[in-house]
């Protein structure tokens, strides 16, 4: 039997996957559905394959590129927040530990504690790690919220260009005429398995992930389909 520490027992918990499966989830949703709408506005407006693939590829290679980007500069941008507290909470830490304490016992009182319980906590955990639990309960940066941009922006554009690829495969392998009604049948399947894949992943409800994802990937798509309809002409 396995044995149960406190390591693990947090780790089993599904919170701890929010960071990587929201930008995969995030990615591969807006591979498939960005790629199959683009697809489906060209088909929908052409009689050959060429310029549907053409617009296809070009539309996965730029959406990776710049899910990933995004991604990055964003979570970055959240990370250098995040220091920028940390440093003012360790000036703060050095130049009026006093009131800091006082803040901190506040918080725990806030939580629950009696006050006099809560200082105790507030000044036991000071001693042990004032930064630590100032950044913990003050600021609420722990390792399960704190960003990390490059881990996110691979997951991102990896699950993009993955996403991307199902609806490219299917303008590969689907006749041109009613491509569009081909790629919308697909990728409602592909939208249905990564719903449920995801809410299994992170433990949720699978039939109303499911919804969710259909529904708006349909919207998108149709518009798409109307867009390349009222505007095209025959390529």
């Amino acid at each position: 039997m396995k044995k149960i520490t406190i390591d693990n027992y947090l780790d089993s918990h599904y919170i701890h996957r929010s960071n990587w499966l929201r930008a995969a989830v995030l990615g591969a949703n807006d591979g498939i559905i960005s790629i199959s709408s683009l697809a489906i506005g060209v088909a929908a407006a052409s009689t050959t394959r060429e310029p549907i693939l053409l617009a296809t590829v070009a539309g996965l290679v730029a959406g990776a590129l710049s899910m990933a980007a995004g991604e990055y500069v964003s979570v970055s941008s959240q990370t250098d927040t995040e220091k920028a507290d940390i440093e003012r909470e360790r000036k703060e830490l050095k130049e009026m530990p006093e009131e800091e304490l006082k803040i901190l016992s506040q918080i725990y009182e806030k939580r629950g504690l009696k006050k006099e319980t809560a200082f105790q906590v507030a000044k036991e955990l000071t001693e042990a790690d004032a930064l630590g639990t100032h950044i913990r309960d003050e600021l609420g940066i722990n390792e399960i919220s704190q960003a990390n941009p490059i881990q996110a922006a691979l997951a991102s554009g990896a699950a993009f260009t993955v996403g991307g690829l199902l609806p490219l495969l299917v303008i590969l392998f689907t006749p041109v005429k009613g491509m569009e009604y081909s790629l919308y049948g697909f990728t409602t399947i592909f939208l249905i398995i990564l719903g449920a894949t995801a809410a299994k992943t992170g433990g949720s409800n699978i039939l109303k992930a499911v919804i969710r994802i259909t529904v708006w990937g349909t919207i998108a798509m149709g518009l798409s389909a109307l867009v390349g309809y009222l505007f095209g002409v025959n390529m």
